[in-house]
């Protein structure tokens, strides 16, 4: 490619001196033009080489790294996050800027795929069954957490109080991409599917994420020297309703679509329907963020309740189909997900944190399982069922990356520690939970093998 545009340098070169041999001045001045094109010309091919490369390294580099954790009987994720944390600004530097730049967005792509899946595999009666417990898991476990902090942070790390606190919020949410997966394989696989269990947990990871976030921008606030308002709180509540809400507007009239279109014979392909579906989630999502200040909507479950809504609607064999066909989606979705999450952790920041973070991070682990327990009182879960719940909470990822380095971007004085502490909870709650998780399923929950028959 590059001799290509030596070649086509030379030949406008050589058509410029004949077309332009009784001018000098305008010979000149024609020169000057084509080289400057050419050398814009270059630079961008050069750009779009170092992209491609950086994109080759993410697939092949991080699907490999997968492959080998799986043979060593370790969670694919690991490799991948290895793979992102290697090739990352922070270690090698092998990806391109513009690739970094676009690093949240990309994972929110991947993430929205994997709610669409989850969206098309779950039932709504199964939710019914665990209504109580899952609005329960949707704070109470990240609550416990956030106190952990508090109590205990300002003796171990040497914080104030709002700045545990705003610690505590940091690392308060579970990981949706990394127990979301899980959990739709476990559907897919029926493994405690008689009990709701993935069902469970997904609903509690799906709304877990908002009340967080809210809490930490409130912090925030507060450890700026601002106040906590009560609207604020009630932001939790809204954003989920009406993010509920327009999802199951949206699904509703895209049904209303593929039925009508059916109905006069204007056959609109499944793969054509993925098209469309990834179009309106993408645009939910959106107006998320144009929404935000004004009222809160969340995009991530009106995502979720577009694609059951559309399961519903939907005969079993079309919704079936679909799902296998995100499915295959998240198999590259997955490995840009996990492999950005990677390049986004600072190992260096580990260094700094030392042994009392890490003995932070499993204090509130344990409260965080007594907050799980405490949401699962009442239920028919035997005790393995509940320990395997206790497990599959533990994972932190995609929230602690894009919201670890918040603190220390506005200039708080605890915002390094938060940092530090946020990338060692990664590295150790996402292969711990992942692993957990990995090695339980098939021990610690029933498999319905009439669901598997049928």
């Amino acid at each position: 490619m590059t001799s290509v545009i030596n070649f086509i340098i030379n030949l406008q070169i050589s058509s410029a001196f004949l077309m332009y041999s009784e001018n000098v001045a305008k010979q000149y001045t024609f020169l000057c033009h084509q080289v400057c094109i050419h050398i814009i010309l270059k630079l961008v091919f050069r750009k779009e080489v170092y992209m491609l490369t950086s994109l080759a390294f993410i697939f092949l580099i991080g699907l490999s790294m997968a492959a080998i954790c799986q043979c060593l009987k370790l969670p694919r994720i690991i490799g991948m996050l290895v793979t992102g944390i290697v090739l990352g600004p922070y270690v090698l530097d092998l990806l391109d800027p513009s690739i970094l730049s676009i690093s949240s967005e990309l994972r929110q792509m991947a993430l929205i795929i994997i709610l669409l899946k989850a969206g098309l595999s779950l039932n709504l009666s199964d939710l019914k069954k665990v209504g109580r417990p899952a609005i329960m898991m949707s704070f109470v476990p990240a609550s416990f957490e956030i106190l952990a902090f508090f109590i205990f942070a300002p003796y171990i790390l040497g914080v104030t109080r709002i700045e545990a606190a705003v610690m505590g919020a940091v690392l308060g949410a579970v990981s949706p991409a990394v127990v979301i997966p899980r959990m739709v394989q476990l559907i897919d696989s029926k493994y405690g599917t008689d009990k709701s269990i993935p069902q469970l947990i997904m609903a509690g990871a799906s709304c877990d994420d908002i009340f967080v976030i809210v809490l930490f921008s409130t912090f925030v606030s507060m450890a700026q020297g601002g106040h906590a308002h009560i609207s604020d709180f009630l932001n939790i509540p809204v954003s989920i309703i009406l993010g509920i809400l327009l999802g199951a507007i949206t699904g509703f009239i895209l049904s209303i679509f593929f039925e009508t279109a059916y109905a006069y014979k204007h056959l609109v392909r499944n793969s054509m329907k993925v098209i469309i579906i990834l179009g309106f989630s993408f645009l939910l999502m959106s107006i998320e963020t144009w929404l935000k200040g004004t009222i809160s909507v969340s995009g991530l479950l009106a995502v979720v309740s577009m694609a059951c809504v559309i399961k519903i609607k939907s005969i079993d064999a079309v919704s079936k189909r679909l799902s296998e066909k995100f499915g295959k989606l998240w198999i590259a979705a997955e490995v840009i997900l996990f492999v950005l999450v990677g390049a986004a952790v600072n190992i260096r920041y580990t260094l700094d944190a030392g042994i009392a973070a890490i003995l932070m991070i499993f204090i509130a682990l344990i409260f965080r399982s007594i907050g799980v327990s405490i949401c699962l009182l009442g239920t028919e879960l035997t005790l393995k069922e509940r320990l395997f719940c206790v497990i599959a909470y533990m994972p932190k990822a995609t929230v602690q990356a894009a919201i670890g380095s918040v603190p220390l971007a506005l200039g708080l004085p605890c915002g390094q520690i938060v940092l530090s502490v946020a990338v060692l909870a990664i590295l150790i709650t996402a292969p711990l939970g992942a692993i957990g998780m990995d090695m339980t399923y098939k021990k610690f929950l029933s498999q319905s093998y009439s669901d598997v028959c049928k």
